[in-house]
């Protein structure tokens, strides 16, 4: 028989776990999802953030969570300054398709070679007053490096969320994935308005990253792990659906959770993606997909 403290606190773990992954895939739900850039240096920039709030959290002592709000604005100006390079690159001359993922591996790569050549391979971590500090609620024991950012990241989903349905800009951002056109004769400009969503994109970077170095140290090649998953969460909610994406996260860290808790961590990823595949084939635009 099961023990229900094992089952409750994978359940738990799986959840916190989900919230994390949200924070990772929210911007590829926007560069992907509602812009169609496929952006595969997304993990890289990622880890790019986990990087920030260590330099600082070691120099400074700073919270690491805390560091990547105050880095926020820097990511979004660098989001843009990569959407520019991009659009007039590939966008602008209409081969934004194949090249224009070659470009982002090319980024990829060469952020995570910065990355070693500036830090190393060892692994590195930060100090927090919650990182070794856990809620103990009888049956389950909830840690709070984990449950931290679970909470800052749903607070991130709903400021996006909110910004993308209650503002001109937001729907401006939802309008120029359906007609590019239609929103010119509104008097807005797509272009801009598609460097302000990539930007935003990137600068969930700065978050996700503060999360990542938290919850496990980092070394600069590990957000290669996070490249299949982030996707797979992003499809599996639906593209352009943040509501799905942070669904679609619950549910694959709830199964990854209880796959690596009864059956051992090598079955977790298969298992995720086992169900990723028999959503699809249900239904084919995700959870939440239009």
């Amino acid at each position: 028989m099961l023990e229900l403290d094992l089952v409750l606190n994978a359940l738990i773990a799986g959840l916190l776990l989900g919230g994390f992954y949200a924070a990772v895939t929210v911007g590829i739900s926007i560069s992907f999802g509602i812009l169609d850039i496929v952006n595969i240096a997304h993990p890289a920039f990622i880890i790019l953030g986990s990087y920030v709030a260590y330099m600082a959290n070691t120099a400074f002592g700073l919270d690491p969570i805390v560091v990547g709000v105050l880095a926020l604005p820097l990511f979004y100006a660098l989001g843009a300054a990569i959407y520019q390079v991009y659009f007039l690159s590939f966008e602008k001359r209409g081969q934004d398709s194949l090249r224009g993922l070659a470009f982002f591996f090319g980024l990829l790569f060469i952020t995570e070679v910065a990355l070693i050549l500036g830090f190393g391979v060892d692994y590195r971590y930060v100090n927090a007053a919650y990182v070794d500090r856990s809620l103990d609620l009888g049956l389950v024991q909830i840690p709070l490096r984990m449950l931290v950012p679970c909470l800052v990241s749903l607070l991130m989903l709903a400021v996006l969320q909110l910004l993308l349905t209650r503002t001109f800009i937001g729907r401006a951002v939802m309008a120029v994935a359906q007609d590019q056109l239609a929103l010119q004769l509104m008097g807005a400009d797509p272009t801009r308005i598609r460097r302000v969503a990539f930007a935003v994109s990137i600068a969930t970077c700065a978050l996700a990253g503060a999360f990542l170095i938290v919850i496990q140290p980092i070394e600069p090649s590990i957000g290669r792990e996070y490249i299949g998953r982030v996707f797979a969460i992003c499809v599996l909610g639906g593209l352009g659906s943040l509501p799905g994406t942070l669904i679609g996260a619950m549910l694959l860290g709830v199964v990854e959770s209880l796959t690596a808790t009864f059956y051992g961590p090598s079955w977790a990823p298969a298992v995720a993606f086992g169900l990723l595949l028999i959503t699809l084939a249900v239904r084919p635009a995700g959870l939440f997909g239009r």
